[in-house]
């Protein structure tokens, strides 16, 4: 029985750019191998890159929240207060919608 009071999400203007590679989108990388022995996800669909050296990273999202790994199609979206979160791709597009540029 939910006895709490309802809310509803306060609309805010945010940046929102899809996840490339080699841009420096990301707030690091962790090993492939890490991610994997540690259980933190699944694998699926994780964005690896595999650096000069042949060792494998998984670029990430740092936040208040924690870290979030990147997938294939994520979008890094910044707020205004420059808090930075992750949304895959399959729900972009149903909480964010286009704004003309002012």
């Amino acid at each position: 029985m939910n006895t709490g009071k309802k809310y509803k999400r306060v609309s805010l203007l945010v940046d929102a750019r899809q996840y490339t590679p080699d841009m420096g989108m990301e707030d690091g990388f962790e090993l492939y191998t890490t991610v994997i022995t540690n259980g933190w996800i699944s694998p699926e669909n994780l964005i690896k890159i595999t650096k000069e050296d042949g060792s494998i990273v998984c670029p990430f999202i740092q936040n208040r929240r924690g870290i979030t790994f990147l997938r294939e199609g994520d979008y890094i979206v910044t707020e205004n207060d420059l808090e930075r979160h992750v949304c895959g791709a399959d729900k972009f597009a149903t909480r964010y919608i286009p704004i003309e540029n002012e």
